[in-house]
Formats: C-alpha cells, structure tokens, sequence
C-alpha cells in the first residue's frame, strides 16, 4: 500500500487520538464514584434487610404486648367484683367469704405475673423500635451519600463527556482528510492489536517497543517514501519520522 507521506505523519495524530479517546473513556469508566456508589448501595441494601426484620420484630411485639394487656381486662374486672361483694358484705356464709379472700389472692398474684410479662415485652417493644429507627436514620444517611456521589460522578462525567465529544470531533476530521483504503487498514489494526500506527524512533517501534533488527532497518531504508511500511515483530503501520535512525 502507498500513501503519501503527510498522510501517514497525520496518520500518527489519529492514533494519539484514539489513544485520548481510550483514556478518557478508561477514566469514564473508572471514576472512583461508581465503586463508591455501588459499596453504598450493598450497605442500603444490607440495612434495608435489616429494618424490614426488626420492623417485622416491632409489629410482632406490639401484637403479644396488645395480647397481654387485653389478658389483663377480665382478670382486673374480677378482681374488683370480688373485692365489691367482699366489702359490701353481701357474702354472708364464711367459707364462701373465705374462698373469696383467696381468689382475690390468686387474682392478684396473676396481675402482677401478667404485668410483669407486660412490662417486659413493652421493653423489649421500646428497644426494637429504638434499634428500627436507628436502622431508618443509618439508612437515610447511606442515601444522602449517595445522592452527593451521584451528584459528583454527574459532574464528573459531564466534564468527561465534553471532552470525548472534543476528542471525537477532531478524529472524524482526521479520519476525513486521510485515504480511506489507509483509514480502513488502520482501524483493522487497532482493533485487533489496540493501536493501528506508531512511529519509528531510534530504530524502534512505537507500538511493540521492539528495536528492530538489521535486516528489518535496511528493508524500512530502502522503501519509497510513499510506502506504507509494517513493523516486522508487531504488524502495525510504521511511520518515518526525522527520528527513525534509518
């Protein structure tokens, strides 16, 4: 293939920017905030799992404590009928009034046992909903850092995308200017070797990093310089330049 020679020197200013492309796109991609974005976004999940656990703990423990409150209500309600009809002497025959006095006891006794089994689940009702409204604010926190993440990865980006856009301007003015059969070889190449062209300097390719050998060099010397040379070791296009040492 022949091209003439500012062709292939321009052919070099494309490459740098399809190099520039690579790297911004590589940075677009590698902004620190879609890792921190997606670490935040396990922890909401993580403590979303958490509150709708504790939030099913809450609710359990306001049934037994409505449960034992409503336990309560014929228990005091007897109590009192007895304590009436005990003071109100309406209960005349000894051993029924001493039967009584005794019910009243036991009744009693199961009050305080049904308030204390009260008591403790309201504690532990009052440390559930503490823990879930812990649990809510850790949440919002985790969301509140994530919406400033997002707004900086968007700004981010924003700035990234202006620059590719720059970028891709000036390669498809570039790729206009070139011959198309020279464009076409170019970008074969870049695809399957990641650049297309490099330049040859001191002897060595740009692309491969590779010197090249004897033979190579006399091969590049005695090329036309039209000639659209490929490195031996690599296969890529190599330009001359005022550095190439041949």
């Amino acid at each position: 293939m022949k091209a003439p020679v500012d062709a292939q020197l321009k052919l070099l200013d494309l490459q740098a920017t399809d190099t520039a492309i690579a790297q911004v796109q590589h940075r677009r991609k590698s902004l620190p905030e879609h890792a921190a974005l997606a670490e935040a976004q396990q922890r909401r999940g993580r403590l979303t799992e958490q509150i709708t656990a504790i939030g099913t703990q809450v609710s359990d423990l306001e049934l037994d404590q409505a449960k034992a409150e409503a336990d309560l209500v014929p228990v005091r309600q007897r109590l009192v009928r007895n304590e009436t009809r005990r003071d109100d002497g309406s209960v005349t025959d000894p051993k029924q009034l001493q039967s009584m006095i005794e019910e009243i006891g036991h009744l009693k006794k199961r009050i305080s046992d049904l308030e204390d089994a009260e008591l403790e689940v309201m504690g532990a009702a009052e440390t559930a909903q503490a823990q879930h409204t812990e649990l809510v604010a850790g949440r919002t926190a985790v969301e509140n850092e994530m919406r400033a993440l997002l707004a900086t990865r968007d700004a981010a980006t924003k700035l990234l995308d202006a620059e590719l856009a720059g970028l891709e301007t000036t390669r498809t003015r570039l790729a206009g200017i070139l011959p198309r059969d020279l464009v076409d070889l170019y970008d074969r190449l870049r695809g399957r070797l990641g650049t297309g062209a490099a330049a040859l300097r001191a002897r060595r390719c740009g692309g491969c990093q590779i010197e090249a050998d004897t033979a190579a060099l006399m091969a590049y010397a005695a090329a036309a310089p039209d000639d659209v040379l490929r490195c031996e070791e690599c296969d890529r296009i190599l330009v001359r330049t005022l550095e190439s040492g041949i």
